[in-house]
């Protein structure tokens, strides 16, 4: 029976091979290189507490962990991308009010996430945050975030199956990006042990595709580089859906010639996005619920 990960493997496959937009280019692909082995920020993740309101803290992050084509627009935080401008006010509410319950989460409004984030209320995408976690809360019903773990019975791969069907939000078919890096989340933040861990993908953004993009692994059609470049906002679509199958795909050949797991190399190129050349340089930007 084919599972999460390999249906993601093999759409990207798929559409790396019939792409009319974005080409791998072969030859760079042996020019990628290794770095810091997978880590969470201490300061900006909330990683001190309980191992129960940890695995919640994690749960809630990847909950929202989608918005980047609505970050250039978002009140940052000093020095901070929008995504830790996100973990770190929700690690901060963290740490002076515990861990929301279940129950708060069913009963997320709007204003409260905005609160938390110290966005705007009348922000579109607070309302898509309060929808996220109360999607989460209902969720998780009765269950505390440790359960669901449990409940994964030690695989990454089934937990993320469990996210991808429970959650609309989390069903971005072909790449199930957020469901898979939740438990790669779990896992880092010490809170879940999975035996297999090197199954799940890259987790399709648009921040790994830049990188590779910037390192010339990506080739992009000049039409599409130019819409990037101009920073203007990208469908929702064949374009962007090209863009991350394309990465993922490339990531795949790229983790089989340097013998280290997509997750693992996901963090190498996310990481490596943060400093200020790839900062410098627009990346695709698309409004979705997915990343």
């Amino acid at each position: 029976m084919t599972g999460l990960c390999d249906e993601v493997r093999s759409s990207c496959a798929a559409i790396a091979a019939g792409a009319r937009w974005v080409q791998i280019d072969a030859d760079a692909l042996a020019g990628v290189e290794p770095g810091a082995p997978p880590a969470l920020d201490p300061v900006r993740h909330y990683l001190e507490g309980p191992p129960q309101d940890v695995a919640t803290y994690m749960l809630v992050l990847d909950a929202v962990n989608f918005g980047s084509g609505w970050f250039p627009t978002l009140r940052k935080r000093s020095g901070s991308s929008g995504y830790f401008t996100v973990a770190w006010a929700i690690a901060d509410r963290f740490r002076a009010e515990g861990a929301w319950t279940a129950g708060q989460l069913r009963g997320m409004r709007t204003e409260e996430i905005a609160d938390t984030l110290g966005q705007r209320r009348d922000h579109e995408l607070m309302a898509l945050y309060a929808q996220a976690l109360r999607l989460l809360g209902r969720f998780l019903g009765r269950r505390d975030a440790l359960a669901l773990v449990g409940e994964a019975r030690g695989s990454a791969e089934r937990l993320a199956t469990m996210l991808a069907r429970g959650m609309a939000m989390f069903a971005d078919r072909g790449f199930y990006k957020r469901a898979q890096i939740s438990a790669a989340d779990l896992a880092l933040a010490g809170v879940a042990r999975f035996r297999d861990l090197d199954r799940l993908t890259i987790f399709a953004d648009n921040l790994v595709p830049h990188v590779l993009r910037c390192d010339g692994v990506l080739r992009y059609d000049e039409r599409l580089a130019a819409q990037i470049d101009a920073g203007r906002l990208l469908s929702f679509g064949a374009q962007e859906r090209e863009i991350r199958a394309c990465a993922l795909h490339a990531c795949e050949l790229i983790a089989a010639r340097a013998g280290v797991s997509a997750h693992e190399l996901d963090n190498w190129l996310w990481n490596r996005g943060q400093a200020p050349a790839y900062k410098e340089r627009p990346r695709h930007r698309c409004r979705t619920v997915f990343y």
